[in-house]
């Protein structure tokens, strides 16, 4: 995905996280990687088709300790009333001129009846004074103005502590116009016992965050005070160096006042409950947790985004989509570890229920996973019509997984029941891998099935670990093509003793 000089540089074009018991990972954090959409086309990285559904659940991801769950809403939850749905446009081919909507328009300048200033309600941005208050009164007045918007003026640091921009009372469509810098509080006092969320917007309809400013979370004293919380991948295990050293842990980085954070680490920028949410042109760096997450929201579009985060910086998701449907991201840049992940699905006995997702067009550069897929067991419902196609691995580990053994501690009792995988394609798979080029472990019990592969051509690159040849496990499906190296592992049909899916089981 990259070719910038540096290791771990990947041009990612996107990466989204489902999260549920039905996770969407995009980029997981911890080895120093990244990835990017190809900045040469228009393409897009990741694409939900309309009108399906990602899941409804928990979310587990790699990097850090166990990530909280998410609390509880008792009932149905009350959302606002949803605009008539707009039309997400299908992402731009290679082939298409590149477009990207225009930016809304705001008059940058002072507060005026429209457009609504941090600066004019006391915010000092020296990045000392806390300007939280200021932020707060600017969002309530915007609040009260539909198509109003907010201003965060450049050249301008702003320290913000934990905030929640929320509806269901404001007009729609509001900007919340970010050029200047947003600062996350290192104090621990700021924090409490822990909060899952930073920045959060809540119930809105129609709101667009854009700009070219940044959200910076303040991560590192985060990962210092928790880092030995970071669960373990399985497909880490496979990874055994050459000469079996093991780095040194860094030194502690100290937060404010020398305190310990709180174990609960909180994600920057959460959109929860909105109808039409956009984001574009901001960047966000060293988050605590996830950087960006998108909960129970319909027509989600992102695009001209950069995130990073230190590569072995814990469960530094990039984009996390939850309970979410209608979602288009594109044209975006990742640098926070792994690759894209479909999961992890059907954690606790969840039921995850996961349809019609399209990645392609992207290049990744010495993450850890390419493109995966990974299951708890014990978990129901189904993950099916999935297609990645034309992705670029450069030294990639795995550039191909399917986990349904997936499990972040140190053990994991065997269940019987499983998330059942089917319609899983993958088409123009090209590049460098340098552990196992791919990695399929299914259900014994509930085998994957209708996998297909189409033009995979995976070389070896002997760096530091011991190479693998291709694994797999219960996985029934097609080579549409032959293969580099040859996948003689995929068992060519359907299996002849498929357990038959309950009610429980379907989605």
């Amino acid at each position: 995905m990259s070719a910038l000089s540096f290791r771990g540089f990947t041009y990612m074009f996107l990466i989204v996280f489902l999260i549920w018991s039905s996770n969407f990972e995009a980029c997981i954090a911890r080895r120093g990687k990244h990835w990017r959409h190809s900045s040469r086309d228009a393409s897009t990285a990741l694409y939900k088709k309309k009108g399906k559904s990602y899941g409804n659940g928990h979310n587990k991801n790699h990097g850090g300790g166990s990530k909280p769950k998410p609390p509880s809403h008792k009932g149905t939850p009350t959302l606002p009333k949803p605009p008539p749905h707009k039309n997400i446009p299908s992402p731009p081919s290679n082939e298409d001129n590149p477009t990207t909507p225009p930016p809304k328009p705001y008059n940058g300048g002072h507060s005026s009846s429209t457009a609504f200033n941090v600066l004019d309600f006391g915010a000092k941005g020296d990045g000392k004074t806390d300007d939280t208050k200021a932020f707060q009164a600017a969002w309530a007045e915007a609040c009260k103005v539909e198509a109003s918007t907010m201003v965060v003026p450049s050249d301008y640091v702003f320290f913000v502590g934990p905030i929640s921009f929320s509806g269901p009372y404001c007009k729609p469509n509001i900007v919340f116009q970010l050029d200047g810098t947003i600062v996350a509080p290192t104090n621990p006092n700021a924090w409490g016992r822990g909060l899952l969320q930073w920045l959060e917007f809540t119930k809105l309809v129609g709101i667009t965050i854009q700009g070219n400013g940044v959200i910076d979370g303040k991560g590192s004293v985060w990962w210092q005070d928790n880092q030995y919380d970071d669960p373990i991948d399985d497909e880490e295990k496979l990874i055994v160096p050459l000469n079996q050293t093991v780095p040194s842990p860094p030194l502690p980085i100290q937060s404010e006042l020398g305190g310990k954070m709180p174990s609960v680490k909180p994600t920057a920028l959460r959109f929860y409950g909105s109808f039409n949410p956009t984001v574009t042109g901001i960047t966000i760096v060293n988050s605590p947790q996830c950087h960006l997450k998108f909960d129970n929201c319909n027509g989600v579009m992102v695009h001209n985004v950069s995130i990073s985060s230190p590569g072995n910086s814990p469960n530094t998701d990039g984009i996390h989509l939850q309970n979410s449907k209608d979602v288009l991201i594109y044209g975006s840049t990742m640098a926070c570890g792994h690759g894209i992940s479909i999961g992890s699905l059907g954690k606790d006995n969840t039921r995850a229920c996961v349809s019609n997702i399209t990645v392609r067009d992207v290049n990744m550069h010495n993450t850890m996973t390419g493109v995966r897929i990974k299951t708890w067991q014990g978990g129901s419902g189904s993950a099916q019509g999935i297609l990645f196609s034309n992705i670029q691995v450069s030294e990639v580990q795995f550039p191909i997984v399917i986990d349904q053994f997936y499990c972040d501690k140190r053990t994991c009792k065997n269940q019987t029941s499983a998330v059942s995988l089917a319609g899983i394609n993958y088409e123009r798979i090209r590049g460098t891998y340098t552990v196992m080029p791919v990695h399929f472990a299914c259900s014994d019990s509930l085998p994957c099935v209708d996998v297909s592969l189409t033009s995979v051509e995976l070389k070896p690159i002997q760096e530091q670990n011991h190479l693998y040849d291709p694994f797999c496990w219960q996985t029934y499906g097609e080579l549409k093509t032959p293969t580099v190296p040859p996948i003689g592992c995929l068992q060519i049909g359907k299996p002849t003793n498929n357990r038959i899916q309950t009610d429980h089981d379907l989605c």
